[in-house]
């Protein structure tokens, strides 16, 4: 086996170190995760609880700066301890990380743009074409961590604090983590930024050293003499004094951090607001040239205004760092034109959200930012669904995350749905039957099962009115408010009837649910040789007066049960049901807090 010689790698150097697999196992609320992250900025969608934290730390655990990082039964997936915790990346190193120059020399392995493998042996003599490395921690059932190197042979080495420094991490998290990038603590973007080795161990030693006993008040001088001579009495050390020290975690530089000027006042940085101390963390680790650390942001709208979030994710698309960043703002996704989205479901799985559904996500970002989705084809659908969810989950969609979203239609819903099923993520889907694209429906419906439902044929209207009884066609056609009127005239004007009353429109009809469906969808003829453009555009308009929109969906789905039908369609609608409860629900019928 060859190692790896800096001109061998010409085309496939790389400017920031990146991560090109994640596998996680039995980490924080993740079983099993495997997942290959772009390069660049990788924003992670989806509802609450479902794990994109616990990913994000996965990585920072990965790449912690210090030997000191504790774990405790949490950490382990079930609280498992007995069965410990795997977190692997494979790497893409740049040349400043030293992965080839270490004092116990790592092999790497080729990249086959899926995982990592050993090249081939007639490409040995010549070097790996595309290096990388795999890098471990392992949590024991003792809760203690190895952090590993696995080299090609399936043998591992220590993987050193200084390498996990020199990859970098910078993490924008919870604000004790701000704190710490803004404080002189090992590892942390201030003692990268500043770059002096020996001077944590210069201050510490002059720090001990202050004369804090000079201080003191006469007479607790006298009762610091009166312990040190007791101390002596027993044999214990003498000659006591008073100094600064560090506690557990915490060395005296974390003392010494940042500040900045406020109205003639230096105040330290760590005390401004959380906003404030996210950006300066990010700029302190933007600063030093060659350096592009691993960047995680979780929430990156957390106390930043949404021109602030804007501008950060702005920011974070310019360099090149490899970015995990999660967000609940539509604010910031919006911003997020140069990344790669990816949805983290309620199973735990992560999926690309490929391009076609790129103007969904613009138009409804609420639905990438649910535990749950559901893409529906229209408002009338959207409204329908919803009422159908609330009536059989007994409860708020929104206690279960739960979001129904409008597709804009049967082609686009279907593209959208398109690319969530190539994705594997457990979204529903809701549409009608209007014959085209049987082939693309076909696949969708494959991938994704029960949790798409279509009519056999035509639409919710067609497939409602046709199952009702001709003595009920006149309750079916009155709204809630009572006032039938408009929706009348729409059938009056299609037989061409000056009156408009329910008797001489049924008396005139012959086929009057035919005559309903047709009104209700805004259907034109194409027999119809003697309406003109402006009657045509007419009917068309008459669906804005029954059930074309998110109103007429609700009063749809309260018809069926008013009506009696939900016997006949219960059978139909049922397994589309219990798919959606079993991705809110997947341990009973109680509701996930989103």
């Amino acid at each position: 086996m060859s190692r790896y010689i800096g001109k061998d790698m010409e085309e496939t150097k790389v400017a920031a170190p990146t991560i090109r697999k994640l596998v996680i196992e039995r980490f924080r609320g993740i079983e099993k995760l495997t997942w290959h992250p772009a390069a660049g900025v990788n924003v992670i969608l989806g509802g609450g609880d479902v794990g994109k934290t616990a990913i994000l730390e996965a990585i920072g655990l990965l790449l912690s700066p210090t030997n000191s990082s504790i774990v405790s039964d949490s950490d382990y997936f079930g609280r498992r301890v007995e069965a410990g915790f795997c977190i692997e990346a494979v790497f893409s190193l740049p040349d400043l990380i030293g992965a080839d120059h270490q004092s116990k020399v790592w092999w790497p392995w080729e990249w086959n743009g899926a995982d990592a493998v050993l090249s081939p042996e007639e490409t040995q003599s010549e070097g790996v074409s595309d290096p990388v490395y795999r890098l471990r921690v392992r949590g024991s059932d003792e809760l203690e961590l190895a952090f590993e190197v696995v080299q090609p042979d399936d043998t591992t080495d220590h993987l050193g604090v200084g390498v996990r420094r020199a990859i970098g991490l910078v993490r924008l998290g919870g604000d004790d983590r701000n704190d710490r990038d803004l404080r002189l603590v090992q590892g942390s973007a201030l003692d990268r930024l500043l770059g002096d080795k020996n001077l944590r161990a210069r201050l510490g030693q002059k720090l001990a050293g202050a004369d804090i006993t000079g201080e003191l008040k006469e007479d607790a001088r006298e009762r610091l003499k009166d312990v040190d001579t007791a101390f002596e009495k027993r044999a214990l050390p003498k000659d006591l004094n008073l100094g600064l020290m560090g506690g557990p975690g915490m060395s005296l530089n974390a003392l010494i951090g940042l500040t900045a000027g406020k109205d003639g006042t230096q105040l330290p940085l760590a005390s401004w607001g959380s906003g404030t101390r996210r950006l300066a963390a990010l700029e302190i680790a933007g600063i030093r040239q060659g350096e592009h650390p691993i960047i995680v942001v979780d929430e990156v709208e957390r106390g930043l205004e949404p021109y602030r979030q804007r501008a950060v994710v702005s920011e974070l698309q310019r360099r090149p760092s490899q970015v995990f960043l999660t967000t609940h703002s539509p604010v910031a996704l919006r911003a997020a034109t140069e990344a790669t989205l990816w949805y983290m479901d309620a199973k735990s799985s992560v999926g690309r959200l490929v391009e076609s559904g790129a103007a969904h996500r613009l138009k409804d970002p609420e639905a990438y930012l649910a535990r749950a989705g559901i893409i529906a084809e229209g408002a009338t659908e959207v409204g329908f669904v919803e009422a159908l969810l609330r009536r059989h989950l007994a409860a708020d969609l929104l206690d279960y995350g739960l979001v129904v979203s409008d597709g804009g239609g049967n082609d686009s819903t279907l593209s959208i749905l398109e690319g969530l099923s190539r994705s594997g993520l457990l979204f529903g889907g809701f549409a009608d039957e209007e014959g085209r694209a049987p082939d693309r429906w076909a696949r969708v419906h494959e991938e994704m099962g029960t949790r798409l439902f279509r009519w056999s044929s035509g639409c919710i209207e067609k497939n409602i009115v046709e199952l009702l009884d001709d003595d009920k066609l006149e309750q079916f056609i009155t709204p809630p408010d009572g006032e039938a009127g408009d929706r009348l005239r729409t059938l009056a004007d299609r037989l061409g009837l000056a009156e408009k009353d329910f008797a001489t429109i049924r008396a005139t009809a012959g086929d009057l649910k035919t005559l309903v469906i047709a009104a209700a969808t805004g259907a034109t003829p194409d027999d119809r040789t003697d309406l003109s453009s402006s009657d045509k555009k007419a009917w068309r308009k008459h669906a804005d007066h029954w059930f074309k929109s998110y109103d007429g969906g609700l009063e749809l789905e309260a018809k069926v049960l008013q009506l009696g039908l939900w016997p006949i369609l219960e059978p139909v609608l049922s397994p589309f049901v219990e798919a959606i409860r079993l991705i809110v629900t997947p341990q009973g019928n109680t509701p996930v807090q989103a």
